[in-house]
């Protein structure tokens, strides 16, 4: 029974947060109304001075506690966007676009959702609106129960791995350039080593491992 209790709550949640995260503008009526009745029944104006606080920071995080939120306790699933299109509005000189998608549930079967460039909840948590393309599987995470409402995990996906990687890739591509510059600078061979051993732990690369070797050898030379 704690079980189902448990789990009807963390529908609830869901619900109210792709609610205020997905409808700004309806989230900041209810923000009116919600303290406006306080403000009536208590006879205190004090109230109303949290109404656009909250409007404010809803339009602003509403879609990061949602992400993080679903990251934390979601179960992990795919999804693939059906339609991407872009409207009249702007968010930095950029068209805001929205989006269609499926879900796949627990049981195999898909469910529909949408989002926008304003809503969307994206794992890791960061200023960039990163969305998948269309018509390509991705990792999302949702609450069993509530699967329309979903946080997109972009370091998983197609583009982040590759996004990874290339910066990963960027001190090695860095200190390369010194190195090639000075061959003889102790300083930049001991870089650019250093940067080639920290990019393969996470990416093992044959020909750079035998790269590393030969980059070690001519250190100890230098060094003589």
């Amino acid at each position: 029974m704690e079980i189902i209790q448990s789990k009807k709550i963390m529908v609830l949640i869901s619900k109210i947060l792709f609610f205020f995260s997905h409808h700004g503008f309806y989230a900041t009526i209810i923000f009116f109304l919600f303290f406006g009745i306080i403000s009536a029944i208590t006879k205190k104006l004090f109230w109303l001075i949290f109404i656009i606080p909250l409007s404010i920071a809803n339009a602003f995080a509403g879609q990061f506690l949602n992400a993080w939120f679903l990251n934390k306790y979601g179960t992990e699933s795919i999804a693939i966007i059906t339609s991407d299109t872009e409207t009249n509005s702007t968010l930095n000189d950029a068209p805001i676009h929205d989006y269609k998608a499926i879900v796949q549930k627990q049981d195999n079967r898909f469910v529909e959702t949408f989002f926008s460039t304003m809503s969307a909840s994206i794992y890791p948590i960061t200023n960039e609106i990163r969305i998948p393309s269309v018509n390509e599987k991705f990792p999302v995470k949702y609450i069993p129960g509530y699967e329309k409402n979903i946080v997109i995990l972009y370091n998983q996906t197609r583009e982040g791995i590759a996004r990874l990687r290339y910066e990963k890739l960027a001190p090695v591509n860095e200190a390369k350039i010194k190195y090639e510059a000075e061959p003889t600078n102790t300083e930049f061979l001991e870089e650019y080593i250093s940067a080639m051993e920290n990019y393969t732990k996470v990416y093992p690369d044959a020909e750079k491992t035998v790269k590393i070797f030969e980059l070690k050898k001519e250190l100890q030379d230098l060094k003589k």
